[in-house]
């Protein structure tokens, strides 16, 4: 074990701001990671802690993996930057063209970013640069969803549903956004499979199209299945209206992939998975395995070409200092190798059987309200306490790290999503745990 696995000494004095973290109650009772293989993180003590969340939604292929470890140094000592603005290297190219042969057909363009935040982002500026192209600049709306989380820059923010995050910077909000309804709906209660109930909450958009006027809007972002704000699944039906509502409307339709690309329905995107085909993807995570930070958006080739057509020059003014980066390039590179050679685009569909068995088998225990499950991802909704929402959750959560398990909560839904290499056994070892934590927590 390296000297950095007991820095530092004083936690209390230490530098870090620690994001998404009540930090002096971390302090109080930290949780440090130091090393990580497979499907295990290890503690500074020596402790093993099976990873139940993947980190955090993004190592889909599991820690450590020789291909990406390999193709990350190879390519740190041979180039370890070089601008992509007015210059090019064929590693940003080539990992390019690998990520279009897996992405749905037609929606096939990459444009790089470093995070899901800034590809959430990135595809709005997209939409409203394409409308301007077209010489429909009046479009410039923005519709987004309740409970819908886009990243934290101040365009993503603006679309997404999460109150706490609106209300705390209310003043970044940009002007001109506005939201559907969410899919949640307690007729569903412990479903299995895509719920039967809420098609006809696509139909909201209508209503926002009355409002507006559809000449006023640009785009429309959802994420298939809403992972951060407690893995919600859409119902039957509700993607194909929602994409039919947009395309009648000129509409574009914009899917957050960063939590359900890359495997974690079984198919390469979720778009894949429901069969609807949106104008641009966004996504992050699972595209580097989490190994460097990067993220892209998939735009489609109509899109691309509209661009294309105008006078020659800058088509889109855009772009971050690390689009494109070497280094990341090849470790997404690397990831594509690992998933191709294992399978791992489609494994979640072979196990999603077994994990939807397993999870659903936790209903009836105390305080369990609810469970949703699809792929390789599952929500486990607790009543909240009187007086004390999220506590029984959080409770759940450093209960389980104690005895060696990694799950994550928001508020009071414990969000489960294993890297795409878990073995039965190990689901089984995973819910077995929880469901031993739910029966003796008040």
């Amino acid at each position: 074990m390296n000297d950095r696995a007991t820095f530092p000494a004083d936690l209390e004095q230490a530098a870090f701001w620690m994001p998404f973290t009540a930090n002096r109650q971390f302090k109080k009772s930290p949780r440090m990671l130091a090393r990580a293989e497979g499907m295990y993180y290890w503690t500074p003590e020596g402790r093993k802690v099976l990873d139940g969340t993947s980190g955090l939604w993004c190592v889909n292929a599991g820690h450590c993996r020789p291909k990406i470890v390999e193709a990350i140094q190879r390519q740190a000592a041979e180039m370890d930057f070089a601008p992509t603005f007015q210059m090019g290297h064929p590693v940003a190219f080539e990992f390019a063209e690998r990520l279009a042969e897996i992405a749905p057909k037609g929606v096939s363009r990459v444009f790089y970013t470093n995070s899901g935040s800034e590809s959430a982002d990135t595809a709005l500026k997209i939409a409203l640069a394409y409308h301007r192209a077209r010489g429909e600049a009046g479009r410039f709306r923005m519709i987004g969803r309740e409970r819908g989380y886009h990243g934290v820059n101040c365009g993503g923010m603006s679309v997404g549903g999460i109150v706490g995050n609106r209300k705390t910077f209310a003043t970044a909000m940009l002007p001109g956004t506005d939201h559907i309804r969410h899919t949640h709906d307690t007729r569903n209660l412990f479903s299995r499979g895509l719920p039967a109930h809420g098609a006809e909450f696509a139909d909201d958009l209508e209503r926002l199209v009355a409002l507006h006027d559809a000449s006023t809007i640009a785009a429309v972002i959802v994420e298939p299945v809403a992972g951060s704000t407690g893995v919600l699944l859409p119902p039957q039906g509700y993607l194909q209206r929602l994409r039919e509502i947009c395309t009648k409307h000129g509409i574009l339709l914009i899917f957050d992939e960063v939590i359900t690309g890359f495997g974690r329905l079984g198919k390469p995107f979720g778009a894949d998975y429901f069969g609807v085909k949106p104008d641009m993807i966004t996504c992050a995570k699972g595209i580097t395995n989490g190994t460097i930070p990067m993220g892209a958006v998939f735009v489609s080739d109509a899109i691309y070409e509209t661009f294309m057509k105008g006078p020659e020059g800058m088509e889109l003014l855009h772009g971050y200092t690390y689009s494109g980066h070497p280094v990341a390039c090849a470790a997404g590179i690397g990831t594509l190798d690992t998933y191709k050679e294992e399978g791992l685009l489609t494994r979640a569909g072979e196990l999603a059987a077994h994990w939807e068995q397993a999870v659903h088998a936790l209903k009836g225990l105390p305080n369990v309200i609810d469970i949703r499950a699809i792929g390789l991802m599952a929500g486990i909704e607790l009543a909240p306490r009187e007086g004390a929402p999220g506590k029984r959750a959080f409770e759940a959560f450093t209960t389980a790290f104690e005895r060696g398990y990694l799950i994550r909560v928001t508020g009071d839904i414990i969000a489960m999503s294993p890297p795409l290499i878990v073995e039965k056994a190990q689901i089984d070892e995973l819910v077995g745990a929880l469901a031993d934590i739910l029966k003796k927590i008040p």
